[in-house]
């Protein structure tokens, strides 16, 4: 007598129409967009010289808790930009079968499409705001460190929008008839 379950396989049903490139492209260059300024913040961490004086990385508070918090806050920006990747990706259609009592099962549209939404408001806003504010701030850091660090963060300016259309595509695929 055999006890091997099926393998697991989600149902035809469950698939939504396919996702074109764009909205492909979309998706990884919101997480790409994201990544410069989490690597700068590591290499902070990591003692990189990246022409900032010593009172900016007191305000950092490194030495100290900024060697915990600075990654973790780079990391969880990570995450958060990796998770644009399932508005594209079958595992942001169909719960993946590690998770008990949902495997297998449709994710909800609202599920996906109000935090996704959320993020874009707020990725957007922070992007935005934060970029501006380095812009305009009077840090103690070298001309090319300047450089540098705005290169880094510029970037966040596109996660909010990219987010934002990646996120509008996923709930008109899901929910098309």
């Amino acid at each position: 007598m055999s006890t091997s379950a099926a393998p697991f396989a989600p149902s035809s049903l469950a698939r939504s129409a396919p996702v074109p490139p764009w909205a492909r492209r979309a998706a990884a260059a919101a997480l790409w967009a994201s990544a410069p300024s989490a690597l700068w913040r590591f290499a902070v961490v990591l003692g990189v010289p990246l022409g900032l004086a010593e009172s900016e990385y007191d305000a950092m508070l490194i030495p100290g808790w900024g060697y915990l918090v600075v990654p973790l806050l780079s990391a969880g920006q990570e995450a958060l930009a990796f998770l644009t990747l399932g508005l594209v990706r079958p595992w942001g259609e169909v719960w993946p079968r590690w998770i008990p009592g949902l495997r297998g099962r449709r994710v909800p549209v609202p599920a996906a499409v109000v935090p996704a939404a959320l993020g874009a408001l707020c990725c957007t806003v922070y992007g935005v705001l934060f970029t501006w504010t380095t812009l305009h701030s009077d840090m103690e850091i070298t001309r090319w460190g300047e450089w540098l660090m705005n290169a880094c963060y510029v970037p966040l300016v596109a996660w909010g929008p990219l987010l934002a259309a990646v996120t509008v595509h996923y709930y008109r695929r899901r929910t098309r008839g």
